[in-house]
This record gives structure tokens, sequence and C-alpha cells, in this order.
């Protein structure tokens, strides 16, 4: 798949709508995905940790936690590339994900959990 392949028919195009925790001691994180028109797709079974980064996005002044997912982004920046797609994909009985980035050349990120594409 190319990055700037059109959307195919049988996937949807979401936005997080919101993160949160399973277990009172943040242990296991949730997501809840919506699409345009409604419809709700929920992820779990992944650290509270990574359900802790994915909602620092939407705080105001929230500090980088060190981790792998800052340095993935502090390595984007060093090569000026972008992150413009994550595909969220069935695999067996886990959700996997292909990350696209493009920016001086174009790379795709395959066959990854999803809730690290989602952080």
């Amino acid at each position: 798949m190319e990055i700037n392949q059109e959307q195919e028919p049988d996937y949807e195009s979401v936005k997080i709508d919101y993160v949160g925790f399973v277990d009172p001691y943040a242990v296991e994180g949730m997501v809840i995905l919506k699409s345009d028109n409604g419809k709700e797709f929920h992820m779990r079974a992944f650290s509270g940790e990574v359900a802790r980064h994915i909602s620092s996005f939407s705080e105001k002044e929230s500090e980088p936690v060190p981790s792998i997912y800052k340095m993935i982004e502090e390595i984007c920046e060093e090569n000026e590339l972008v992150l413009v797609k994550v595909k969220i994909y069935e695999s067996g009985e886990v959700l996997r994900a292909n990350l696209y980035f493009t920016g001086k050349k174009d790379l795709v990120l395959r066959n990854y959990r999803a809730s690290d594409a989602m952080a």
C-alpha cells in the first residue's frame, strides 16, 4: 500500500474519542476510536503507560516522559519524517498496525502492535 493511496472501502477513518483505564490502578489501558458516522471501535489489553502517553497529547502542559515513543518522535524530527496515517487491522486474535511516514522519503513500518502505533 502506498502512502497516498485512496482509503480502502472496507476500512474506517477514525479519531481517538476516549482514552482511559480498565482497572482502578491504571495498569490496563483502553481506547475508544470513533468514525465520522459514529461507529465505535474499542481497544484494550495494553499497558497503562501507553494509555497515559496517548492521553498526554490532549493535555495542555504535559511533560514528555522519556520512553520509546519520545525516542521515535525525536528520530522523526531529526530525519524530517511526519506520521501521516496509521492503519489498524486484525491479525488472528490481536490488532496490528502499519505506520505510514512521509518526508525526504516515504517509510512504512508494518505489523506493529496497534496500541503502540496509537501511542
